[in-house]
């Protein structure tokens, strides 16, 4: 209770002056009595009579009525009293945006778009609907801005892995080529050197040779066996022609000598080992060339990304959404970004386990270069290899003409004067001279093929788990997340706090329970689909170059370069080539030739056959994923 001045703390609010200095002496002189007598003092007020200085209340003036509530003096009661109500009127000062402006002004946006102090956040879809920084469209704008950083944040990664695979394989692809020519200029340097005018009349032998062999390894249709055999049956003709120059002999004649080759073995062991040794290293070279080509476009196609809507509302929320409430120094959590980024790389976390299986048909095949199957030590002495054959077949010229004449009839004589010129008589009489080491033709690529394959090994290595490493290394960029430090100072999608929820699985089933991101886990994207349907492709056949075993070339890198992943497709989109592969690779079930001959019963009902089809693949890929 406040006194207001002249009244006696104590005296009744009624008593006059005489009676307040009484009672104010009464009091003074009963507390001095009281500390005397140890408490005395009270007992002889509690004796004294009743009402003895009781008095007839008088009301005071109304200007020295106590003031309730306030236990300040008079005049500051009475300002405060004043300011009383325009405090209450008075909004709270709402916070300043400066800094918010200022970054969103650094992205390239208007200033003008943004609030210099906070309002009302009821305009939001996405971010906190309390005060905020943000006009509704900074929000748009952020949410375009962090898909755009998200997208290059997952192409800076891949680039430097689809770099390297384009140089490695720019590289392998220059030094095999070369390394063709130079053993065709070798070869045809030598042997005219060696056998003159004879091998020129006969050079497009050769020349064709080489021909086949290049058109093989930029992925032409030829069967490498079929070819050499083709070589040597047409060697076969020409030699014998010259070692049997006094005869004539007709095309059928030459064609049934040709049919002996393999039985004379007119030319040695050698086509028999140069076939061997050609096919394994033709087959492992340019498969493995076709392997790098192939994980450079699949890089190319899987890391061009489109987030989907609730990828891109988590993506908002997670980077710009700290922004409107003005937290522009706080990075996401490292656990809430890490879930963020499984959800919207779901797909290319389900490339990952193709992905390292074909790195490692990759290395295998590798090893066969450095070893048995190097093509480079197949190709640089073919010229002699060759010409040992050519050797051999002049120095068994006798026998082998005797076993031809014996299966294929005795050929008439030419007319005296018509004699061709034969080899004794200055043709293939020297024995081959190869170059010397240090006169070999080097390549452009300048280096070995050894020192090629173990550079690409090293790489090969490093991008196996590419794909399921990509989260975690986008997260790892200080510009996305705070790492793994500060873990309590750092923004979880509501506040500047701790993350709480654990750590989702990679690949699209497991993000049934994401707690950032909502992904539709019946819906797989089609390009990546395709993607692992290449390099399963490309693995089997990488797994028969390691056999050894030739293949037929198939080009898969037909697809449209402009090709997004991230999305999935709708039926009409998706690829009726890819739709035909999936569902060979699913197997066929009683319940999948059921559909097949439903689809073909309501077919013949007059129903689109193609439209049909589709459907029908589209229904058995959905019950596959999910």
């Amino acid at each position: 209770m406040c006194f207001l001045p002249g009244q006696v703390r104590g005296a009744p609010p009624h008593a006059g002056p005489a009676e307040r200095s009484r009672s104010g002496a009464g009091r003074r002189a009963a507390g001095a009595a009281a500390a005397g007598r140890g408490g005395a003092g009270s007992a002889e007020r509690r004796l004294q009579p009743r009402g003895a200085l009781a008095r007839p209340r008088r009301p005071l003036p109304a200007r020295t009525m106590p003031r309730r509530g306030c236990c300040l003096p008079p005049l500051l009661c009475a300002l405060a009293a004043l300011s009383l109500p325009l405090l209450l009127a008075a909004e709270p000062r709402a916070k300043s945006c400066s800094e918010v402006r200022r970054l969103y002004a650094a992205k390239g946006f208007s200033q003008s778009e943004a609030p210099s102090h906070e309002i009302s956040g009821d305009h939001l879809k996405v971010c906190s609907q309390g005060y905020t920084c943000c006009s509704q469209e900074m929000e748009e704008k952020y949410s375009q801005q962090s898909k755009h950083d998200f997208r290059n944040a997952v192409v800076e990664l891949s680039n430097h892995l689809q770099n390297m695979f384009s140089s490695r394989y720019k590289k392998f692809d220059e030094f095999f080529k070369e390394l063709l020519e130079n053993a065709e200029k070798s070869l045809n340097d030598m042997f005219v050197r060696t056998y003159g005018r004879l091998y020129m009349q006969n050079s497009e032998l050769f020349k064709d040779l080489f021909v086949e062999l290049k058109r093989y390894y930029v992925g032409g249709n030829v069967n490498l066996e079929e070819m050499l055999n083709e070589f040597w049956a047409r060697l076969l003709e020409r030699m014998f022609r010259l070692v049997n120059p006094q005869y004539h002999f007709t095309d059928e004649y030459l064609e049934c000598v040709s049919k002996y080759t393999e039985q004379l073995k007119p030319f040695g062991d050698v086509p028999r080992k140069l076939k061997l040794q050609v096919t394994r290293a033709f087959v492992a070279a340019r498969t493995f060339a076709q392997g790098l080509a192939v994980a450079r476009d699949v890089v190319s196609k899987v890391s061009v990304v489109n987030p989907t809507p609730q990828g891109t509302r988590a993506l908002l929320k997670m980077m710009y959404c700290p922004h409107c409430r003005g937290l522009v120094s706080v990075k996401p959590c490292y656990n809430y970004c890490f879930n963020v980024m499984r959800g919207c790389l779901a797909n290319q976390g389900d490339l990952d386990a193709e992905w390292n299986i074909f790195m490692d048909s990759m290395l295998l095949v590798a090893e066969r270069l450095e070893g048995p199957f190097n093509i480079e030590s197949v190709m640089d002495p073919i010229d002699v290899k060759i010409s040992d054959a050519i050797m051999n077949m002049q120095e068994n010229s006798m026998q082998v003409s005797q076993k031809v004449f014996q299966g294929c009839g005795q050929p008439k004589t030419l007319a005296q004067g018509r004699t061709a010129r034969s080899v004794s008589e200055g043709g293939f009489t020297a024995r081959f001279r190869p170059y010397n080491p240090e006169e070999r033709p080097t390549t452009a690529a300048g280096t070995s093929l050894d020192r090629l394959v173990t550079d690409v090994k090293e790489k090969l290595k490093q991008a196996k788990k590419f794909w399921s490493s990509l989260p975690g290394n986008i997260c790892n960029d200080e510009k996305m997340s705070v790492g793994t430090v500060n873990e309590n100072e750092c923004w979880n999608g509501s506040a500047k706090s701790r993350y709480d929820f654990a750590v989702t699985g990679n690949g699209l089933a497991s993000q049934v329970n994401n707690p950032e991101v909502e992904v539709d886990i019946t819906k797989p994207d089609m390009v990546i689909r395709r993607q692992i349907m290449a390099l399963r492709v490309m693995t089997n056949k990488l797994k028969n170059a390691y056999s050894g075993n030739d293949v037929d070339f198939i080009d898969i890198s037909e697809e449209s370069s402009g090709e997004e992943s991230g999305s999935g497709c709708e039926l009409q989109q998706c690829s009726p080539e890819f739709e035909f592969n999936a569902t060979e690779v699913t197997g066929s079930s009683n319940k999948s030739d059921k559909t097949v001959n439903t689809s073909a019963a309501a077919t013949r009902s007059g129903l689109s056959q193609a439209a049909l089809l589709f459907s029908l693949l589209f229904l058995a890929m959905q019950r596959q994923w999910r």
